[in-house]
């Protein structure tokens, strides 16, 4: 097992990077955020010509037979740029539960041709993955129920939703029997919603391990995480060395400088178990990057916004959009705190009495 980067995990950051310099910074993000949060014709480019969407799916599906190595990269830049599409919730949680049953479906998400959003609130976690959810199904195969806190299910094409050990997949279903209703997010480029079942036709697809998917997600997201403190790492070390103050960059001061140094830490920490918990992916892998990458995200963030002094406060400057992201993901898929609950019983050691 490596922790290093292949050369072609290098070309796919690289392709994802010069797209998204040139068509997703996070100035164009900030303008848009508030009016239309998703830009689908920017997904559209990354699913249909570098191929993102179909990373997870194996070839002989339509897809790339790549690793979770492959798609770490890729929400390693889509962190950096807090990019407002649906590639994690559903080429990520909504392909890995789809993927034992090898449904035709697998081949449509995989060209980008459909999005999927994985029903399961955005809260839940590996160890409690039914929060949020009340979905049942009666004698003729319809679900009713609803379930909140749904990150993608307002531009899906596709709502997958796992009950009681299985995965059942709802389409086209008319108004009265499912509604998506968007609610207030902190982090805007990711929107949750409510989602709203009233005996909606659906086709059971088989078996899902919801727990094993939340648990591929978490160690995913570890990735993206690691993307929004390597960017606020990144802009602030720029903004330090050009603002003055006294006639010196403020850079150059020892306490700035110690301050940064413990961050760029804590960063090289993050990448190591969030490459760790790719290509690692046991359980312990993941609790440890959940519960290490996440705080480190927010740390990040907020560090950002500190030292970037009073443009940092302002709704002009888009780091406010990371430390926003940085604070939805902190609670996204288990907290740290669930984490290392988690890890601490797997680790078999006892907590405080």
């Amino acid at each position: 097992m490596t922790l290093l980067y292949s050369d072609v995990e290098e070309e796919l950051r690289a392709a994802v990077r010069g797209l998204l310099a040139d068509r997703c910074p996070p100035a164009t993000v900030l303008k848009r955020i508030e009016s239309e949060p998703y830009d689908l014709d920017l997904w559209k480019t990354l699913a249909g010509e570098i191929g993102v969407a179909g990373l997870l799916v194996p070839e002989e599906l339509g897809g790339a037979g790549a690793s979770a190595s492959e798609v770490a990269v890729v929400l390693e830049e889509l962190g950096r740029a807090v990019t407002p599409v649906p590639f994690f919730t559903s080429s990520v949680l909504a392909t890995r539960a789809l993927l034992p049953t090898r449904d035709a479906l697998l081949g449509e998400l995989a060209e980008g041709r459909r999005t999927a959003a994985l029903t399961v609130s955005f809260a839940a976690s590996p160890y409690q993955p039914g929060r949020g959810s009340s979905v049942s199904v009666d004698g003729d195969g319809r679900l009713s129920g609803t379930v909140t806190g749904v990150a993608g299910a307002e531009v899906a094409d596709v709502l997958l939703v796992p009950v009681d050990g299985d995965l059942y997949v709802v389409e086209g279903a008319p108004a009265e029997e499912a509604t998506v209703e968007v609610v207030t997010s902190l982090d805007l480029t990711r929107p949750v919603a409510t989602v709203t079942l009233r005996r909606a036709r659906a086709r059971r697809v088989g078996a899902c391990d919801l727990a094993g998917v939340l648990r591929f997600g978490a160690g995913l997201l570890a990735s993206e995480q690691l993307g929004v403190a390597e960017w606020c790492l990144d802009t602030t070390l720029a903004y330090v060395k050009e603002r003055h103050q006294f006639a010196r960059p403020i850079g150059s001061f020892q306490a700035i400088k110690h301050r940064l140094a413990d961050l760029w830490l804590d960063v090289v920490r993050a990448r190591a178990a969030a490459r760790n918990a790719v290509a690692d992916g046991s359980s312990i892998s993941v609790a440890v990057a959940q519960s290490w990458n996440a705080g480190v995200a927010v740390h990040a963030a907020e560090e950002a916004v500190q030292l970037h002094g009073g443009i940092g406060m302002t709704w002009e400057h888009p780091v406010h959009l990371y430390l926003k992201r940085a604070k939805a993901a902190e609670i996204a898929l288990g907290t740290p705190g669930d984490h290392r609950e988690a890890l601490a019983s797997m680790a078999d050691v006892p907590g405080p009495g």
